[in-house]
């Protein structure tokens, strides 16, 4: 069964600073499920045949001209038929004024009705960007999220491999620290997934032998960040003898992590190795990879060249 995840209706409103003008008594148990919101034209129009109530509906100032143009009569049956349909809320932009006969629908039906001084389409993409990140399908990692150069990494491996000692060497080294042991990780779009920590151990690391660090107190804000977007996957594991590891990086590796494939490389772990270097390389190299130069691809070119091999 596909889970389904909601936002309060009331954080909605927390976050935008928007203006409750008809707050209904269960106003704080309202819950919203889609990232879609919608202009309701059709439904202004008297097409009631489709309509989805669970999305918020937004009037700004083509609907108010529309509505407008209308007799009065037939304007306040449209605004009633909107309202009677149930919709999760309805949001007024651009600092308009909710119509009257809406609002005292509204009220007799519970539905909550909002307003904010932002344009339509601005509030819109906002909204939406907003609710996609709020209601992503998601899953818990275990493993260590850091930012290094710029670039999400996601390290994964056996417990006591030695992530969060990297993580910490890493943020000594200026990077930053985004989650460590537990990564909460959503698919914010079909490309896209980000990372950030559960809300209890935020800025926080265990260091075996010492207990609970927090990163944010010790090295200052600027070592921590909320979220990150996870550009590559990096498996530790123990160096085993005999076993061949990549040495050219002309391997492709990938991690499927909620139906999206990651980048991924394996690192072996054994003593003498300075794993943090190690990673900010791989960070360096993976972001040369993303802007169109392959250094594994290039060195091969110019190594089957001299062999008088064509490519």
């Amino acid at each position: 069964m596909k889970t389904q995840y909601k936002i309060a209706l009331s954080k909605i409103v927390e976050e935008f600073h928007l203006e409750v003008v008809v707050r209904p008594d269960h106003f704080e148990e309202i819950q919203v499920t889609t990232p879609e919101v919608n202009r309701p034209g059709l439904t202004l129009a008297g097409f009631l045949e489709v309509f989805e109530p669970e999305r918020i509906q937004l009037i700004g100032r083509a609907e108010m001209r529309y509505l407008d143009s209308l007799e009065p009569s037939t304007k306040r049956l449209r605004l009633q038929q909107l309202v009677d349909e149930k919709p999760v809320a309805i949001l007024y932009t651009t600092g308009l004024t909710p119509d009257p006969a809406l609002v005292e629908r509204a009220r007799k039906r519970e539905v909550p009705v909002l307003r904010t001084d932002h344009k339509t389409s601005h509030m819109m993409s906002s909204l939406i960007a907003s609710l996609n990140t709020s209601l992503a399908p998601r899953i818990t990692q275990h493993g260590v999220l850091v930012e290094v150069y710029g670039e999400g990494l996601l390290l994964l491996g056996d417990s006591g491999i030695g992530k969060s000692e990297t993580a910490i060497e890493l943020v000594k080294r200026g990077h930053r620290l985004i989650a460590d042991d537990a990564v909460e990780i959503k698919r914010v779009s079909d490309k896209t997934l980000v990372g950030s920590a559960p809300e209890i151990i935020r800025h926080y690391i265990e260091l075996r032998g010492i207990g609970i660090v927090d990163v944010r107190r010790i090295f200052g804000i600027g070592a921590v960040k909320a979220t990150e977007r996870i550009d590559l996957v990096i498996q530790l594991e123990n160096w085993v003898e005999g076993k061949m590891y990549d040495r050219m990086g002309l391997e492709e590796e990938q991690k499927n992590i909620l139906g999206i494939n990651i980048p991924s490389i394996t690192i072996p772990v054994r003593p003498g190795r300075n794993l943090a270097i190690i990673l900010e390389i791989a960070a360096m190299n993976n972001r040369q990879k993303k802007m169109g130069y392959n250094t594994a691809e290039e060195f091969n070119k110019k190594l089957m060249q001299q062999m008088g091999i064509e490519s």
